[in-house]
């Protein structure tokens, strides 16, 4: 698993612009300033909708306030999931939406998992992490099952740490 201190991996991932669904290689993407990027296992799942991504939009404003420049989410999805989960959840601009549909960029950071099991293939772990210039300042990988240490409340408390 990808360790603090550790660059971000070079792997593509895809967001949604005005000409469509376009590739990015996520340490361009997250490699300048400080970025908190959250991950989840499935778009318009459980504990992503309602608890995971809203908790983010609710305290984006508290987030950026400690001098975070992007806001970046996650989902193990195509980018059309993406992009109408996005829609739905009134994300507008505010938060940087981005797609790893193949797993590519979770599996560089040794943070894949297979629920196969559960009819959902390759997946991320839910986890949340604060980058500074594409270095890993802090991970918080969650139990599976759990939500607790990927929350906009524990990066918070995170980003007040990586400040004192």
């Amino acid at each position: 698993m990808i360790e603090i201190g550790q660059r971000l991996p070079s792997t593509p991932v895809m967001t949604m612009t005005a000409n469509g669904p376009t590739p990015v290689q996520a340490d361009e993407l997250m490699g300048q300033g400080l970025v908190v990027l959250f991950a989840t296992p499935g778009a318009f799942t459980p504990t992503c909708s309602a608890q995971h991504l809203p908790g983010f939009i609710e305290r984006i404003d508290d987030i950026k306030s400690h001098g975070v420049d992007q806001v970046v989410c996650m989902a193990a999805n195509d980018i059309f999931v993406v992009h109408a989960w996005a829609a739905a959840s009134k994300v507008d601009d505010r938060i940087t939406m981005i797609a790893d549909g193949n797993g590519d960029f979770a599996e560089a950071m040794g943070l894949g998992m297979d629920v196969s099991a559960f009819g959902m293939g390759q997946r991320c772990q839910r986890f949340a992490m604060i980058i500074q210039d594409g270095q890993i300042q802090s991970l918080m990988v969650e139990a599976p099952g759990e939500f607790k240490v990927s929350s906009a409340e524990s990066v918070l408390a995170a980003l007040e740490q990586l400040n004192q």
